[in-house]
């Protein structure tokens, strides 16, 4: 194992931001000080100068889709890829998914999930399960799920059609109950499936790409909320809400909030930053995703959200499908839908800090970083700077402008929703456990070198933005 020391960095945690000197022994931070000498390091141990950059810990995409087999395709970016694109934008960790083959058996599909990821992650990885019906035993499987490191579930609102939906609300109040028994966080696409089919069935318009924003409405997502904000309510349980993207849905949080739900709340930079328009003319298709682009309004209500605190994660829902998936149909209900994301995201958040003042880089580490590491039970493994944790460390140049275009990232996709936006702050070197997985736009990751990451209990409690 090489010993590295990376110099004169600002480092940032959470707890202190510090220009201090880090040293790597293998896949560990071993120390951290003011200043390190180089007279007491062994022998051939590797210097670098972090002088002007930021070091951060590696981030976490704590809601990603690599290698979606889906609607009789697969989506573009693959596990190498995605670990790739992951590793430019200093993405070292990412939340994957396992589907719920309904067998019974939740540890079985995580596990060929995890088999299925081996070969191919370049950077670590760690899973949620999704549960997709209430049966006998369930108790049973959720114990073994647990017990093999997944400690978080993805429940359903919507997508009956598709086999997702657990309809009965007396099924989902058991499943409710059942992983507040065993401690297990529960994570939810929130739009209400009666609301979606009534509106779809009473609807006399086209189906355009922008007619997808109409037919999946705020009021869709608020509703979906209402009904799983007020189970977790009734089971004095944490909820956690995926990819938020209305201020319906946000004042729904902020009602049970105020009752005392525990509701932690994810977005994702495409609804923070790009809203409807985007699905008008001939590109439309492309950003197609579900929930669907909202107004600006909803835009600026998110924000408003981040700034206050209100916000615990931003992911990205990376679901890629490339330019020609995409544009093989101009009919919401047959577009795939997805975007990319991974590589994009701390790059767009930095700059909206940068530009509006109102965020430190200590909390852009808290929402993409940190945060994600404590809820879900990496931490201080991962999400942090501190000795003994695993050394995923990013080099990041806070001045560097650069423009976000297809040419310059990476995604297979072949595009990307961000195109044109000029940035502010970009990743210049990316490491997983002390090994140099990109640097300098030279990608160094190695297929089959990512490893899956256990979930631990120990710092599930901490309610760490209060």
């Amino acid at each position: 194992m090489s010993t590295l020391l990376i110099q004169g960095g600002l480092l940032v945690d959470t707890e202190w931001t510090r220009h201090a000197d880090i040293l790597i022994d293998g896949p560990k931070i071993v120390h951290v000080a003011n200043k390190i000498s180089e007279d007491s390091l062994p022998p051939g141990t590797e210097i670098i100068s972090a002088e002007g950059l930021c070091v951060l810990p590696g981030l976490i995409d704590s809601h990603t889709h690599y290698h979606l087999v889906s609607r009789g395709t697969v989506t573009a970016d693959s596990f190498a890829e995605g670990s790739e694109l992951a590793a430019f934008g200093g993405v070292t960790t990412v939340i994957d998914f396992a589907d719920d083959d309904k067998k019974g058996n939740l540890k079985a599909c995580t596990k060929a999930r995890i088999k299925e990821m081996q070969s191919g992650m370049a950077i670590d990885y760690t899973l949620h399960q999704g549960v997709y019906s209430y049966r006998p035993g369930i108790e049973k499987e959720l114990k073994e799920l647990k017990a093999s490191g997944v400690r978080t579930i993805k429940l359903f609102t919507t997508y009956k059609n598709v086999g997702y939906l657990i309809e009965k609300r007396e099924e989902l109040t058991e499943l409710f109950k059942e992983c507040k028994k065993l401690d297990m966080m529960v994570c939810v696409h929130c739009e209400d499936d009666a609301l979606v089919t009534k509106i779809n069935d009473e609807w006399k318009g086209t189906y355009t790409p922008a007619d997808h924003a109409e037919m999946r409405p705020a009021e869709v997502e608020a509703k979906g909320i209402e009904t799983v904000a007020s189970i977790a309510k009734e089971q004095n349980m944490r909820l956690y809400v995926v990819h938020l993207s209305s201020k319906a849905g946000l004042q729904v949080v902020r009602k049970y909030r105020e009752m005392g739900t525990d509701i932690v709340v994810e977005t994702t930079p495409h609804y923070l930053f790009l809203d409807k328009t985007k699905l008008k003319g001939k590109d439309g298709s492309l950003y197609v995703m579900t929930p669907p682009l909202r107004t600006h309004e909803d835009n600026l209500a998110l924000q408003e959200a981040l700034i206050n605190g209100e916000i615990q994660v931003v992911a990205t829902d990376h679901c890629s499908f490339t330019r020609d998936q995409k544009l093989e149909s101009n009919d919401c209900r047959s577009i795939l839908p997805g975007i990319p994301g991974t590589e994009e995201m701390f790059a767009l958040l930095h700059t909206f800090a940068y530009e509006h003042g109102v965020l430190g880089i200590s909390q852009l580490v808290n929402l993409m970083s940190t945060g994600p590491a404590k809820i879900f039970g990496l931490y201080p493994q991962k999400g942090s700077l501190q000795v003994g944790s695993d050394a995923d460390i990013v080099l990041y140049d806070p001045d560097e402008t650069w423009e976000l275009t297809e040419k310059e990232l990476h995604s297979a996709s072949g595009y990307t929703p961000y195109e044109g936006h000029q940035v502010t702050g970009r990743v210049k070197s990316t490491y997983l456990r002390g090994r140099l997985v990109m640097s300098e736009d030279v990608y160094l990751g190695i297929p089959g070198d990512g490893l899956f990451v256990p979930q631990d209990k120990k710092h599930l409690d901490e309610i760490y933005w209060q």
